[in-house]
């Protein structure tokens, strides 16, 4: 660690590592980029689902690479002659835009209020599908009459819709995201200067990151799409500003002890690197398990994730440090640290007196910030899951508003009706469907390939549990018949739930144990692990409460995604992993010199401030995922955002000082941390090192 100290510090190196690391960005932002993803039928679909098998079973019909588009024309009274008239005109007129045919005619609901006609747009990407559906609208609305409403739905204008709520939205998040990181550096470092150094590393890291994983994506032939990219730069932004953080904080107190600002820098990272090093590595493991989720998009946003904080970590462990020492300590005006000033430990900071405070009356510090933790988490008992189609996007698109539209004039089993494809005998299966008594009607739809696709409608509400009930009852009458498939909006809702259900119940424990084995190796102790894992799960269903109370009450949400708790959860308990090691590795460092009950109120002094800074600047950071048009997204957002100011204001600054107090020495059994340096044999280097050639005080960081 002194050598690699001294090559990031050094007047020579520093400079080259700084270019180098400027110019490669240059190079892989400017010349390879981020790679795309060609979204495949499959890509929403989780694995080893039967609506999976037949979507998949449905590509050897004809005819797969296209898509459907639904036009409605409506009233909030009844169509007139003349309204009729408009809209078979128009019907033919949407011909000329490129791709688009006819599929049905115009067809008028009984209750006289509306009327649809089905499209069919070649081709099945995005682009393709957004084109055609912004032609076929213009279309539509050339002559339009008064108080008439044409708006265009079905799988061509959702998929449409989609691609445009989402376009610019990435620029927009990361530029907010940049906003706020910078609002926040400024606040906190208090200089005009300082703020950009940290802001530039991390977003050429940033970039770097976007670049790398969507290539080791489409490598691995794993899914992605620009939420995944979106959600990868408000992780990077957050987890290297954290990391960032701890690292100047360090250097900021090193230079008030050494007056050479590189040798101040090479003790500043020496202490942090094990730190930083082993919060990554554990935040790493565990955005790595979601690899294991049946959702593919779910697994790529893992990866991808994973792969960021390896690289925001490392540009700021080894880019930030050479470059900052290119620049004297005037980068840190108007408030310079000089050498001979009071470090972070050594003054009545209020830190300090939180520390004290807490010293004086563990147990009842412990205690009631349990409570206030345990009233935080009664609301979930009524939180509820699963989004339907129209309660998935912020503002509403116009094929949702359109698909709602229809359901009001038409049949609510037809308007999107069960689709089963079979290579079976179509009579039998069609016996078998109408043996079920939610089902309507059962008509032949599609044949080719040897797949015959039957159309299913329900006599149940869209979205209702009813509905539910009968695509398991469908299911179920069609078990004995070989490779029948059911698939449909209700079918992959259906999957979804029970998928997602499934990966809480793997993915969860997994984490929780992986987490636990990394604190165990990381600070050799068996209590401490136990206890800051247990902290962390009890802010995760703290900030869940609160956030269905704010999701319910204030934003107007009356269900969360289903994906919702799982990706909160991922994120909430890698991600306060981070401030636990921060507290605790310093607390093993302070311990050395003054024992195990002053290591943590000197903890506490010394990162109490950068823990609630960087904890406010990665919940600002994830709340910013509201910029983005998807519910889920905002959910995600909201919750790791109340859920990283509990664990900074609350659970790290309070109760676990408040528990390491209140046990003592049991805290960290087995271990001993308290015991004089001559007791501690090999865990600490001899006093003194040389650090480019000058003699300082043994470094004492290591904290496994």
């Amino acid at each position: 660690m002194h050598a690699i100290a001294r090559i990031l510090t050094s007047r020579l190196w520093s400079v080259i590592i700084a270019v180098i690391a400027v110019l490669g960005s240059g190079l892989v932002i400017g010349l390879i980029g981020s790679a795309s993803h060609d979204a495949l039928p499959t890509d929403q679909y989780p694995n080893g689902s039967d609506s999976r098998a037949a979507v998949q079973l449905a590509q050897s019909l004809p005819d797969t690479d296209s898509l459907a588009a639904v036009v409605v024309f409506s009233r909030t009274d009844k169509l007139t002659a003349d309204d009729l008239t408009y809209a078979k005109g128009r019907l033919a007129a949407v011909t000329s835009v490129s791709g688009v045919t006819v599929g049905s005619p115009v067809i008028p609901s009984e209750d006289g209020t509306a009327a649809v006609a089905t499209l069919t747009v070649a081709g099945t990407s995005a682009v393709t599908a957004r084109d055609a559906v912004t032609g076929i609208r213009a279309v539509l609305d050339d002559g339009k009459p008064s108080g008439l409403s044409a708006q265009v739905t079905g799988p061509a204008g959702i998929t449409a819709d989609l691609a445009k709520v989402f376009d610019g939205a990435n620029f927009k998040l990361l530029g907010t995201t940049a906003l706020v990181v910078a609002i926040l550096l400024i606040v906190t470092y208090r200089s005009p200067v300082l703020w950009l150094i940290p802001l530039t590393v991390v977003g050429l890291a940033d970039q770097v990151a976007s670049s790398a994983s969507t290539h080791i994506l489409n490598a691995f032939g794993m899914t992605f799409d620009q939420s995944t990219t979106g959600i990868l730069s408000v992780l990077v932004f957050g987890a290297g500003t954290d990391y960032a953080l701890l690292l100047i904080s360090r250097y900021r107190d090193e230079l008030r002890r050494t007056e050479d600002r590189r040798r101040a820098m090479a003790r500043a990272w020496r202490r942090t690197v094990e730190t930083v090093t082993s919060s990554a590595v554990t935040v790493f493991v565990g955005l790595l398990s979601i690899v294991l989720s049946l959702f593919p998009s779910t697994r790529g946003l893992g990866l991808a994730c994973a792969i960021g904080v390896v690289i925001a970590a490392t540009f700021v462990m080894v880019v930030l440090p050479a470059v900052l020492v290119c620049f004297g300590r005037w980068v840190f005006w108007p408030r310079i640290p000089r050498s001979g000033d009071a470090g972070m430990t050594e003054t009545r900071s209020f830190w300090r007196r939180i520390g004290d405070a807490v010293a004086k009356r563990p147990a009842v510090f412990a205690a009631s910030t349990f409570v206030v933790l345990i009233l935080c988490a009664l609301p979930i008992v009524g939180l509820k899951t699963g989004l339907t189609q129209s309660q998935q996007f912020i503002k509403t698109p116009e094929a949702i508003v359109a698909a709602d539209r229809i359901a009001q004039s038409f049949s609510a089993g037809g308007v999107d009706p069960a689709r089963v494809y079979t290579t079976a005998d179509a009579t039998k299966v069609t016996t078998a469907i109408k043996t079920v008594a939610s089902v309507d009607s059962v008509t032949a739809g599609a044949t080719g390939g040897g797949v015959t696709e039957l159309v299913v409608s329900l006599k149940t509400a869209p979205s209702s549990a009813e509905s539910q009930q009968a695509i398991r009852d469908i299911r179920t009458a069609v078990a004995g018949v070989p490779d029948t498939h059911v698939g449909g909006t209700e079918a992959l809702a259906l999957d979804t739930n029970d998928s997602n259900s499934r990966d809480l119940a793997i993915i969860l424990p997994l984490i929780l144990g992986l987490v636990l084995v990394a604190l165990i190796v990381l600070l050799r102790s068996v209590v401490a692990p136990l206890i800051l894992v247990a902290t962390v799960l009890v802010t995760y269903v703290s900030s869940l409460g609160l956030s269905w109370v704010l999701f319910t009450k204030v934003l107007g949400f009356h269900a969360m995604a289903a994906s919702t708790p799982l990706l909160a959860f991922v994120f909430l308990v890698a991600l306060g992993i981070d401030y636990n090691i921060f507290l605790v590795g310093r607390a093993v460092e302070e311990a050395r010199d003054h024992g195990a009950r002053e290591a943590m109120i000197r903890s506490l002094a010394a990162t109490g401030g950068v823990i609630t800074s960087a904890g406010i600047l990665l919940a600002a950071v994830f709340a910013v995922l509201g910029v983005l048009p998807l519910v889920a997204l905002a959910q995600i957002g909201t919750i790791i955002c109340v859920g990283v100011l509990l664990d900074t204001l609350v659970v790290r600054t309070v109760l676990v000082p408040a528990l390491a107090l209140l046990l003592g020495d049991a805290f960290w059994w087995p271990r001993k941390i308290g015991q004089p340096r001559h007791l501690l044999g090999g865990d600490v280097a001899g006093g003194s090192e040389v650090v480019d050639g000058t003699s300082a005080e043994a470094d004492s960081s290591r904290i496994a």
